[in-house]
């Protein structure tokens, strides 16, 4: 299995994007480049969200590289990426650190406080665990079309 390619782990539930919370959860470049051009020839923006705990296990450095690999095509998709660290307060610390400005933390809410609070001095977001609707792209043969009948309804709300 190569750096971008899909590690069929973490199932489950940048620029940028407002969306209203709808993602779509990307395992691999793959994944990434059909969502963001499905959001490029639909003209809207997308929300990338890594699998649940893939930050502690791929590692902040690989999403963040995936990211950046996967808005080369289309580098007018406003793009938002989110990184899920499960309930593990030190990898939400190294993915700060490694610049990711959106990161999902599940753990206790005590540690969350001090984690937003850091986060908002590196206009960084911590998401906590409740998350809407979501498109996990880990069984899906067509990505992009998958990609594009999802983000359809988000045509308005760009």
């Amino acid at each position: 299995m190569g750096l971008f390619q899909s590690h069929g782990r973490g199932r489950g539930t940048g620029r940028e994007a407002r969306l209203s919370g709808r993602r779509i959860i990307v395992h691999s470049l793959d994944h990434a480049r059909a969502a963001i051009a499905a959001a490029a020839a639909l003209d809207v923006p997308v929300m990338l969200a890594s699998a649940n705990g893939a930050g502690g296990y791929a590692g902040p450095l690989w999403f963040k590289a995936l990211i950046e690999a996967a808005t080369i095509d289309h580098p007018d998709v406003a793009v938002t990426a989110v990184l899920d660290c499960g309930d593990e307060a030190g990898t939400v610390l190294g993915a700060l650190r490694a610049g990711i400005k959106r990161v999902r933390f599940t753990g206790a809410a005590p540690a969350r406080e001090r984690l937003a609070a850091i986060a908002a001095q590196l206009d960084a977001t911590i998401e906590s665990s409740e998350v809407e609707a979501a498109l996990d792209l880990l069984d899906v043969a067509e990505l992009e079309a998958a990609c594009r009948a999802f983000l359809g309804g988000n045509k308005a709300s760009g």
